[in-house]
């Protein structure tokens, strides 16, 4: 195997626009590309995140809840990675945005706390 990075995250939404408001607009990522197919009834937004990674944001009619534990299998969470962790909570508190007390990572010393998307994807910013 030779990985190179990651290449994208997909993320399914339960309400395309509000998701889409929030990717957008609040978190600031930029769209690639837009397309609707009719055949799955599904939005597929790409994502351009800091000009390296893609997010792929995709609708479906009815898709099932995610469970709610925080230690489940599965993916965790998203973290990316942001220069002054105070100014990027204020911006996500002043659109509405609940996000946890700061903390300090015992192991690297670094800054980080969680937020979450619209449909409760928890979402990390860690301090570089």
């Amino acid at each position: 195997m030779n990985l190179k990075k990651i290449h994208h995250v997909a993320i399914i939404c339960s309400n395309y626009e509000k998701s889409k408001d929030f990717y957008v607009r609040i978190l600031g990522f930029k769209p690639i590309n837009e397309v609707y197919r009719e055949e799955r009834e599904s939005y597929k937004l790409d994502l351009e995140v800091g000009g390296q990674y893609q997010i792929e944001l995709f609708s479906f009619p009815n898709p099932p809840s995610r469970p709610n534990q925080p230690e489940a299998r599965g993916l965790r969470h998203l973290a990316f990675e942001v220069v002054n962790i105070e100014e990027e909570v204020a911006e996500l508190e002043k659109n509405g945005i609940f996000v946890e007390p700061i903390r300090i990572d015992p192991i690297t010393n670094k800054k980080y706390t969680f937020f979450t998307d619209p449909d409760g994807l928890p979402l990390e910013l860690y301090e570089v």
